[in-house]
């Protein structure tokens, strides 16, 4: 089991950056592929990025493809989301998963954060 822990959410302006980390409790962080999702009010939670649990390969949704980059840090127990050129489009909760499969469909993920608000102003 593993207990994940969001932070770095905050209020930016558009084509800022922010860097999300997901801080993972327990000794098998390093046997769990590692994902970030967001939900916007509304919407559906949605895919952004998920990384391998060696750190590669990844994978990210089209819509952030070439302005975030997700990593990790096993050595530590942290993931993490840095997301640069922001639009208010990213406005969203972004949460960090963790499962044994690596997938991007968000209902097949096992272990959730709490989540982290992230907000873009126009």
């Amino acid at each position: 089991q593993v207990q994940l822990v969001e932070s770095g959410g905050g209020l930016v302006q558009a084509g800022g950056s922010l860097r999300l980390s997901c801080a993972a409790s327990g000794r098998t962080f390093s046997t769990y592929h590692m994902g970030w999702f967001r939900q916007a009010p509304g919407k559906e939670r949605e895919f952004v990025a998920v990384v391998s649990r060696s750190g590669s390969p990844t994978y990210y949704a089209d819509s952030v493809k070439g302005r975030f980059t997700i990593s990790r840090d096993n050595a530590k127990n942290m993931g993490y989301l840095q997301m640069n050129s922001l639009n208010p489009e990213d406005t969203a909760v972004y949460y960090c998963a963790a499962d044994r499969g690596l997938t991007i469909i968000p209902r097949t993920y096992a272990y959730w954060g709490q989540g982290t608000q992230v907000t873009v102003s126009s």
